[in-house]
């Protein structure tokens, strides 16, 4: 297997998809500093944010927390462009790598990314001319390394990285829980780029919290095998063990998930044969599960013309157990005041082409309603 560029790199990486908030809904920037003191004091340094994120909040949040405290030299730094949200047009895709520069006023990036390319969004990157956007700005030192990260199927990355070798490295969503699941795939397109030589970066380890809370039958499992373990840390683990990985990034929300994620990954150990199998036995269980795999990314939400909650829906969704249907009810309405309802939704589909775990969100939510709704 070709050798790949980033292997001394720490192989935990910051996300700043799900920074800590205040009251208000903004970033809590003293709480990020702490968090982002606590990486750096470990000896890590990849971090990881995008144009798209809280709005912008946290390019903004990555300048006040890291890039204005640390030298340049230190760390390492990733967003993304993403050219099929906002105003579509080549000019609106191109502006948004000048923005990211601004607001993180970083001087030029380590790691710039092509945004969550899907089947229903990855011609937009062409029509726009963005690769080859992207390549001058490498030519020009303001990018080190550039690829793409993705949410679609093994067959379209395949055609990606064929008709475009020359991409340094590719985002893939990798976890034991979807290792085998065909509507993400994560085992064939991690093999499929490494087939093309090409590094990786892991986003989504713990699907979006879903494996740091894992279905009861997983824990057991889990605790059986390492009653001191983090469910996380199973899951972050078995993904940086994994070759021709540059960094796992953990979209981290308090110091507590960073002390936790730091305890095990500040000098990371791969799983051993015998850890190996305890995750096959929670794959099992996961097979058997009937939860679902959301991840909330929101990607679903931005454009949703009756303004319907889906990620939190679908949580509520999923924490229910036995007997627990008023409680439902009680969160529901909650997440739904001043929103769209689950039986709101016209059908229009747009969430569904939206969606980078494939979900079937249009008959989900009328599971949802019939469940919720009076």
């Amino acid at each position: 297997m070709e050798r790949y560029f980033g292997e001394s790199t720490p192989k935990l990486g910051f996300g700043l998809m799900r920074l800590p908030k205040l009251a208000d809904g903004s970033i809590d920037i003293e709480q990020t500093k702490q968090m982002v003191d606590m990486f750096m004091e470990a000896g890590l340094t990849y971090f990881d944010t995008a144009y798209v994120y809280d709005n912008g909040e946290s390019e903004k949040a990555a300048k006040a927390a890291l890039v204005d405290r640390y030298p340049r030299e230190s760390y390492t730094l990733c967003t993304k462009l993403c050219a099929w949200m906002g105003d579509h047009s080549e000019k609106a895709a191109k502006q948004q790598f000048y923005t990211s520069l601004e607001r993180t006023g970083a001087g030029y990036f380590d790691y710039y990314l092509l945004h969550a390319l899907q089947r229903n969004n990855y011609k937009l990157y062409d029509e726009y001319h963005i690769w080859d956007f992207v390549k001058e700005q490498k030519a020009k030192g303001l990018i080190k390394y550039y690829g793409f990260s993705f949410h679609a199927d093994p067959e379209l990355l395949e055609e990606l990285l064929t008709d475009h070798p020359d991409v340094d490295f590719v985002q893939l969503q990798i976890n034991y829980a979807d290792w085998e699941n065909p509507g993400v795939a994560s085992r064939r397109c991690w093999e499929i780029a490494r087939k093309h030589g090409k590094s990786i970066t892991i986003m989504e380890p713990v699907k979006g919290g879903a494996l740091a809370d894992p279905v009861s039958g997983v824990q057991e499992v889990l605790k059986k095998a390492d009653p001191n373990a983090s469910f996380a840390s199973w899951a972050i683990r078995f993904a940086a063990s994994l070759d021709g990985i540059i960094t796992v990034l953990s979209g981290m929300s308090n110091t507590a998930q960073m002390a936790d994620n730091l305890s095990y990954m500040k000098a990371f150990k791969p799983l051993d044969e015998n850890e190996r199998n305890v995750i096959r036995r929670a794959q099992a269980v996961l097979n058997g599960d009937d939860s679902i795999p959301c991840t909330g990314c929101h990607y679903c939400t931005g454009g949703c013309p009756m303004s319907i909650p889906i990620p939190e829906i679908f949580t509520i969704k999923n924490r229910q157990k036995g007997n627990e249907a008023f409680r439902g009810r009680r969160e529901y309405t909650i997440a739904t005041t001043g929103k769209g309802k689950a039986s709101d939704c016209i059908e229009c589909g747009q969430c569904v082409n939206a969606c980078p775990q494939q979900i079937d969100v249009i008959n989900r939510l009328k599971d949802c309603a019939d469940q919720f709704e009076e």
